[in-house]
């Protein structure tokens, strides 16, 4: 159910006394909405930034955004970021690696706190596991949280933990446009479409290969600063997503490309490369969105299909079975109908916007059945209950609503959303 402060955040028609030019200006010109985010699933640690530590089986407004305007949601482990319109970051739910990136010496947040350090205005952020990143209107990435496999780039002397934002001055002069975190490794994209990766390499999941030492032991996996993808020189990449064990990639040409063992065995491709770098994924129409969760990966085409395959637990493929599908499967239920605009992937379940509208599906909780008590651990797809689905189904904000961003966490999903 909706809390109260979602009735009370309409937009209100202010009448002023103007003449002439300024009534025309004011007549004519569309007042921007206000944009506020909603989450539901599990609340422990504070994670749903709703000053509670209840789990939500159905979307509730996050209230503490009541006097801002929201642009942007990301979800990661157990912890939420908010990006303002103004370019502000807010951070709730759990703190025990720092990732909430604030002053404050607390295991938790029950509510968003403002991000300590960013003094320039933020464009994107982005949520890993236990780890967190912002990227500044003039490029300049900032990372913070968990830092044991070096997936926050700032070198292999870097402490293990960073509380507050850092910034990455190995990649002083290179403009980052996107960052995106995975379980415990980082990739980013430049302007140019040059893919760099860093942190925990193991499974390929950053694309570099297995490499070698002298005597023929292997080096360890972990990169401690951002390297460049070497076979992926000369392509220039668009957008980028980084999951579990895995991270893909969609370049100008709308090709997708994939690495990480997990995720690439027994997969189909049109080059039959080493797991451990990018492959390019057959079979696909020309592709805009990516994202990677625990080991499936989906992808959104220029046409609004939905495409899915990887491990299908808990049926987060969303193709009405439980069948593990090794080569993409286009989605079909209510988009057979309507095209899909994005789409989030969490640990075992998945989200998508179609036509305004927030789609979930996937692993609905850890018991599969309701629960009473406000403990259970699950809510995560926003239907009333913890029950899995296997079937894209929509969640109800409403009317009059419009969804623009989705961000689903390990068992937590928000969205961002706006009165039409």
């Amino acid at each position: 159910m909706w809390s109260k402060s979602f009735a009370g955040m309409r937009k209100h028609n202010l009448i002023r006394n103007l003449k002439g030019d300024s009534w025309r200006r004011w007549i004519c010109s569309e007042p921007p909405r206000k944009r506020f985010a909603a989450l539901w699933g599990n609340g422990d640690y504070g994670r749903l930034g709703l000053s509670s530590l209840e789990s939500q089986w159905s979307p509730v407004v996050c209230s503490a955004f009541e006097n801002q305007s929201l642009k942007a949601i990301a979800c990661g482990g157990a912890h939420t970021l908010f990006l303002t319109e103004t370019g502000r970051v807010y951070a709730t739910g759990l703190n025990d690696f720092g990732q909430l990136g604030i002053q404050k010496n607390t295991s938790y947040a029950l509510e968003p706190l403002e991000v300590s350090g960013l003094g320039k205005e933020i464009l994107q952020i982005s949520a890993g596991y236990y780890h967190s990143s912002a990227i500044t209107v003039d490029g300049e990435l900032y990372m913070w949280g968990k830092n044991s496999n070096g997936q926050l780039g700032l070198g292999k002397k870097a402490a293990k933990v960073i509380p507050v934002p850092a910034k990455v001055e190995c990649l002083s002069g290179i403009f980052i446009k996107l960052a995106a975190l995975g379980s415990e490794h980082s990739v980013a994209v430049t302007d140019g479409g040059r893919v760099l990766s860093w942190g925990e390499g193991g499974s390929g999941r950053l694309g570099h290969g297995q490499e070698s030492s002298i005597l023929g032991f292997l080096r360890s996996t972990s990169e401690y600063t951002p390297r460049l993808i070497k076979k992926l020189e000369g392509v220039k990449v668009k957008t980028a997503a980084a999951g579990l064990l895995h991270s893909a990639c969609i370049d100008e040409n709308g090709c997708v490309f994939i690495f990480g063992e997990r995720a690439v065995d027994k997969m189909v491709f049109q080059d039959r490369n080493n797991a451990t770098t990018p492959s390019l994924v057959s079979k696909l129409p020309y592709s805009e969105d990516v994202s990677c969760g625990g080991y499936h990966t989906c992808i959104v085409t220029s046409g609004g299909e939905l495409y899915s395959w990887g491990s299908n637990d808990n049926g987060c493929l969303g193709i009405g079975s439980t069948y593990v599908f090794n080569s993409p499967e286009k989605v079909q239920g209510p988009f057979s109908e309507s095209t899909v605009y994005k789409v989030s992937c969490g640990w075992k379940h998945t989200a998508a916007i179609s036509e305004g509208n927030v789609f979930t599906w996937g692993w609905g909780g850890s018991h599969g059945t309701f629960s009473d008590d406000g403990h259970s651990s699950g809510g995560q797809l926003g239907h009333g209950n913890d029950v899995d689905y296997i079937q894209p189904n929509m969640v109800n904000f409403g009317k009059n609503v419009k969804a623009l961003e989705v961000s689903c966490g390990f068992n937590h999903t928000g969205a961002i959303l706006e009165y039409v």
